[in-house]
């Protein structure tokens, strides 16, 4: 196949200058939200390697859908980074425009798990050195109680109490104890534990693993791979379950949606960001092929397969918590 004509690269200042003050934004983020922890001497070590990481997980990722839609003939533009300071790990991500029909649904099939395929590709490795260079430490046991603490229910409960006692319905709770410490824990999913396994064995009771930045790098990569795989509206598991089921992928998108509601009712509320997003703005159709008369080959399906096993390797119902003792 032939690659698609470039469009003049009279915008490459824009891709590149979102890159820079993105790199600047993921760097200073992680610094003042990830990195406390780590000695004041390699704060910005940490930064950096936390920030390259990341970059390059997130831009292997779009390069994949990028260069499998060129060689599709499908005009598409570079990644734009999206810088974001001060919250969640200072970046939503990159993107690229896609300026024209998708020709038919082995294309649809190979744009859309590229991006996923090409990532993991990148993260796993990273993740596995990471971990190589992180250190085993002590830890106080993490509960995790169902609902979850977070959960919308328990939120609702903690609410509902709070308004019994300011109208003399209730007894107020005792005081809670002085805080003695606090750390940020990272959702497990069978990927992680899988390779936590391989590289470090298994860990004694009472220890846990102190992530090397480009582990949490690493691990943000599979949590973006997560939530682009899950099989809704034009995310890339929705390419794919629409190259898969046609119009009845808005039935699955639908029921993935309830998933995502149950994970904000009974394990954190953070899902419910997630719900709008999917459920408002990527919404739950698909844009048709140019040519839906022609049948997904068995190779594509094994490709569809793949991916959603990639999916239910990067699950976790609580992604990221705040552990305080």
């Amino acid at each position: 196949m032939e690659l698609s004509p470039p469009r003049p690269a009279h915008r490459l200042w824009l891709h590149l200058t979102l890159f820079v003050v993105t790199v600047g934004s993921t760097s200073f983020t992680f610094n003042h939200a990830f990195g406390l922890a780590l000695p004041a001497d390699q704060r910005l070590t940490g930064a950096l390697a936390f920030s390259a990481a990341l970059l390059a997980i997130l831009g292997t990722h779009e390069m994949g859908h990028y260069v499998l839609a060129r060689l599709h003939g499908v005009d598409t533009s570079l990644p734009y980074f999206i810088p974001l300071p001060y919250l969640g790990v200072g970046t939503l991500g990159a993107v690229i425009r896609i300026r024209s029909r998708i020709p038919h649904r082995d294309a649809l099939v190979d744009i859309g798990a590229a991006g996923p395929l090409a990532g993991l590709v990148v993260a796993l490795p990273l993740i596995a050195w990471g971990l190589a260079h992180s250190q085993v430490v002590d830890a106080p046991p993490v509960e995790a109680p169902f609902p979850g603490e977070t959960s919308l229910w328990t939120l609702g409960q903690e609410l509902l109490l709070w308004a019994q006692v300011k109208l003399g319905l209730a007894t107020p709770l005792p005081e809670p104890l002085p805080v003695s410490g606090a750390a940020w824990i990272f959702g497990d999913s069978l990927l992680m534990r899988g390779l936590r396994w391989l590289v470090l064995g298994p860990l004694p009771e009472g220890k846990t693993v102190e992530e090397h930045p480009v582990v949490i790098a690493g691990w943000f990569g599979l949590l973006v791979t997560l939530l682009n795989l899950l099989p809704v509206g034009q995310l890339d598991g929705g390419h794919l379950a629409f190259a898969l089921w046609g119009r009845h992928a808005r039935r699955v998108g639908k029921a993935t949606a309830l998933v995502l509601l149950f994970l904000t009712l009974f394990h954190t509320a953070t899902w419910g960001m997630w719900l709008l997003v999917t459920a408002k703005v990527v919404g739950f159709g698909h844009p048709e092929v140019t040519a839906p008369e022609m049948p997904l080959g068995l190779g594509r399906k094994v490709i569809c397969a793949l991916c959603f096993l990639a999916l239910a390797g990067c699950a976790m119902p609580v992604p990221i918590r705040m552990v305080i003792w």
